[in-house]
């Protein structure tokens, strides 16, 4: 017999891929272009970006101008119910479903967003022009009866009461608050009344006011407590009227 490539006795079994007699094959799998197990190799230029592991991109919802009064309200709300010390930047993040980062570039420090939930309620922007408009005769009482005005609205109550408890236990929030009462409201109203003394006679028109916010509405003093808001004011604008208007 001999080994001719014709011989159909003797020629050995073909590892064609395309012999579906031959069985499996007995080798590694192939790392072929046209292997149907791993598929083509990938394509660096037109395959998609993996995606990234952690936290999401943000929307624009997130960061675009109504993030700046959702990071307030947040404030406000958890200073009102956990206090000055309770209240973290991450906290008030996390309630207003911003990145802190974002807290810190539109107030900056925890004790900035504290100013900041003191002015939505005194608003001094607005106020000082008000309260001045009609001069010194009578500053006393506008002032008092603004002052109280806050105090009686439940919707400014709230953020003030904590804002009070917290600069009675804690030292930086007495710190921003008497800042924002002194420079922001009543040291404007004085200077521009031109009096001896401004800072001295804005002191203690604050002392006046803060000292019935303390007892009126934290302490619940009585009868102050349950006293009706325009005798208060009666009783309280002459003294005003005193500090910041006579020489």
């Amino acid at each position: 017999m001999t080994d001719s490539p014709t011989d159909p006795v003797s020629e050995p079994p073909t590892d064609s891929p395309t012999d579906s007699s031959s069985g499996p094959p007995t080798g590694p799998v192939s790392d072929s272009p046209s292997d149907p197990v791993t598929g083509p190799p990938s394509d660096p230029a037109t395959d998609p970006a993996p995606r990234r592991r952690g936290r999401p991109a943000r929307s624009a919802e997130d960061t675009g101008p109504g993030a700046r009064e959702r990071i307030l309200e947040a404030a406000r709300e958890l200073f009102a119910e956990r206090g000055y010390d309770k209240t973290s930047v991450r906290g008030i993040a996390k309630a207003a479903d911003v990145d802190p980062a974002l807290v810190h570039h539109y107030f900056g420090t925890k004790d900035e967003v504290f100013a900041a939930a003191i002015e939505v309620s005194f608003e001094p922007a607005m106020v000082v022009p008000a309260l001045l408009g009609e001069g010194a005769e009578g500053i006393g009482e506008r002032l008092a009866r603004f002052f109280l005005s806050i105090w009686e609205n439940e919707q400014t109550r709230a953020p003030l009461l904590a804002i009070i408890r917290s600069a009675v236990t804690h030292e930086t929030a007495a710190k921003v608050l008497r800042g924002f009462v002194l420079r922001r409201l009543l040291e404007r109203i004085a200077a521009e009344l031109d009096v001896p003394d401004p800072k001295f006679r804005a002191e203690l028109a604050a002392s006046h006011m803060l000292g019935i916010a303390m007892l009126r509405y934290v302490l619940r003093m009585e009868p102050l407590a349950s006293a009706d808001p325009e005798t208060i004011v009666a009783m309280v604008a002459p003294t005003l009227q005193r500090y910041l208007t006579e020489s």
